[in-house]
């Protein structure tokens, strides 16, 4: 028997049929037990359920013996940085991040913020739950302490950019009703920027649309904002705020593989000869950034598990997905969305240029599709399919099937959850080249 909310990643579904306080305590039973612990950090985000969830998990685990920190509505970064900070065994996250309202999940890391997915303790969790294995030998109840996190997690963002070195930029700041307006208040007296912040009440009810910017449709508020306020900047988070998107000052969104080139960029700047980290899906804008950043290009297969995992093995010091992840070496491997806010306004700052400027030359040389979703029957027969009608070209299987050829290359991928397949395609210079592979290939995918 499985469990439906168990995931690839983390636990997530809809709340109370697939998550509920019951399994909330149960799961706080079974990670106590699975990873002996005798600290654990839990914090969650803003949605209606996460609050009853926290306390049925946090009962889980007291009556396991285990003390908590509880860090309270936080980012899920927040928990990243509390877990070494406070020397726990591990940490907790509730949270769905972009999910409907209707969903909430949980993302768990043990000692030093190491993930645990489901090939690495969760289905260990699961089994436990399943078979009501979730007996403790225990004489002491473990206690629970609220903690304000806050200022040491904004005093540890110190870490990654100077003050002195950002110029007063005008930048609109859409929290989404998520946790990221309470992170934002707390650092905006540091920085010499002027915020305009929309959405930044943290909202159960998300009155403006799940904090999700990766849905066209959710980019407007952003947009319109910078035009009307004639900003420098727009920056966009999710629910838990572990991603950021990026707006130029003409109100354009920013693709997230440009992102990582700008990164990469401005990491090596100040830390030469050290490896990025970067998923198939689209590579070549990087690869030759890092290359002339005097770095090293080192290939991961996609999610946050792989990342962090390929980042410890090489001792890299940045990882980026195009799915707006952005992982550090200098915060636990995790992943963070207010630690590339911070970098690309200094970035800009030294600059002395504008996000457009600066993203121009790698859009046009490296044109891109974004990622396309397809709901299809068969995916992995799909892909097969394309495997042989492209076998000319250089194949890749790191993680779906990637096809390189002289000026244009492709990432077609399942989603771990779904009966979906994502497609990315680039070309070196040649916009009509890769919306015509992309028609091509979607044709081939939809047929």
């Amino acid at each position: 028997m499985k469990l439906n909310s168990f995931k690839a990643y983390d636990v997530r579904g809809k709340v109370p049929s697939e998550l509920n306080t019951e399994i909330a305590r149960k799961i706080g039973i079974a990670f106590a037990k699975y990873l002996k612990t005798s600290k654990v950090v839990v914090g969650r985000d803003i949605r209606k359920s996460s609050e009853e969830l926290s306390s049925a998990l946090i009962e889980g685990l007291t009556s396991s013996g285990v003390d908590v920190v509880n860090i309270g509505l936080c980012g899920t970064e927040m928990v990243y940085f509390a877990t070494p900070y406070f020397d726990a065994d591990g940490g907790i996250m509730i949270t769905a991040s972009h999910n409907p309202p209707e969903y909430n999940g949980m993302k768990f890391v043990k000692k030093n913020s190491v993930p645990v997915g489901y090939d690495s303790g969760l289905n260990v969790i699961e089994k436990m739950i399943v078979e009501n294995d979730l007996e403790v030998e225990t004489k002491n109840k473990g206690k629970a302490e609220n903690t304000d996190v806050m200022p040491a997690f904004i005093d540890n963002l110190r870490k990654f950019y100077s003050p002195d070195k950002i110029k007063p930029l005008k930048v609109v700041v859409n929290a989404g009703n998520g946790c990221a307006g309470l992170a934002l208040n707390s650092i905006e007296s540091k920085l010499p920027i002027t915020m305009i912040k929309i959405f930044n009440e943290p909202d159960s009810d998300f009155p403006n649309g799940v904090p999700n910017p990766l849905l066209p449709e959710n980019r407007q508020p952003t947009f319109e904002a910078v035009i009307n306020n004639k900003a420098d900047l727009g920056v966009a988070w999710d629910g838990d705020y572990d991603r950021c998107f990026f707006f130029d000052e003409k109100g354009n969104f920013i693709e997230g593989y440009y992102i990582v080139g700008l990164l990469a960029k401005s990491i090596l700047k100040t830390n030469p000869n050290e490896k990025i980290v970067h998923d198939p899906r689209l590579i070549w804008n990087t690869l030759k950034i890092v290359s002339q950043s005097g770095g090293t290009a080192v290939l991961s297969k996609s999610g946050h598990a792989y990342i962090k995992e390929k980042m410890r093995e090489v001792n890299s010091i940045y990882g980026g997905e195009m799915s707006a992840h952005h992982y550090f070496r200098e915060n636990a491997y995790s992943d963070s969305g207010m630690i590339p806010f911070l970098l690309i306004i200094q970035l800009m700052s030294e600059e002395n240029k504008k996000l457009s400027e600066l993203v121009e030359e790698m859009i046009s040389e490296f044109p891109c599709s974004g990622e396309i979703n397809s709901t299809i029957n068969d995916p992995a027969g799909k892909i097969k399919e394309i495997e042989k009608i492209y076998a000319d070209g250089i194949k890749d299987l790191t993680d779906g099937l990637s096809v390189e050829f002289k000026d244009w290359r492709f990432n077609i991928r399942m989603s771990n959850t779904e009966p979906i397949v994502r497609l990315n395609v680039e070309s070196k210079g040649n916009v009509r080249l890769m919306e015509e592979k992309t028609k091509e290939l979607l044709d081939i995918i939809r047929s």
